[in-house]
């Protein structure tokens, strides 16, 4: 039975902490969910009839998204996905998500927020299984590129 991983563990988190990344992150979220949310522990936020763990997440993001903006962050890509082109075929995912922040600090600032806490029942709820892996660029943007922004 493969585990399914909804939280980082105490060791990943110092880990991740621990590094110095001091310029902009990308963090990939790769999402599996359940054919319906299970809010059995979360019952405070469970919607009056049932909802597909896909409906649950988009309450997430609609509950994090102005807290992620006001930490300086950003949706870069939020899309539907299935089977790997290279890679496992059995391993499926039924959404990716790019979210970019302008370092790791404004990132914990936005994960520590206590409002972030109270919707990530709407994400338990939704989700079968997910990965959250940091990415920091090796490239900067030429000059200009930065002045066609």
């Amino acid at each position: 039975m493969n585990p399914h991983y909804l939280h980082p563990t105490d060791e990943a988190a110092r880990t991740l902490f621990s590094q110095s990344m001091q310029k902009e992150i990308v963090m990939l979220n790769l999402l599996r969910f359940k054919e319906t949310a299970d809010y059995s522990s979360h019952p405070e936020l469970e919607p009056t009839k049932p909802i597909s763990g896909r409906e649950a997440y988009r309450m997430y993001i609609d509950d994090t998204h102005p807290i992620l903006k006001e930490s300086g962050g950003e949706v870069l890509l939020l899309g539907n996905a299935s089977q790997f082109f290279i890679g496992p075929q059995d391993e499926i995912w039924d959404m990716v998500m790019l979210v970019k922040q302008h370092s790791l600090a404004a990132f914990l600032s936005f994960a520590s927020n206590p409002d972030i806490r109270k919707a990530a029942g709407h994400r338990e709820a939704a989700l079968v299984d997910s990965r959250l892996l940091p990415i920091s660029s090796l490239l900067q943007p030429s000059a200009g590129q930065r002045q066609k922004s």
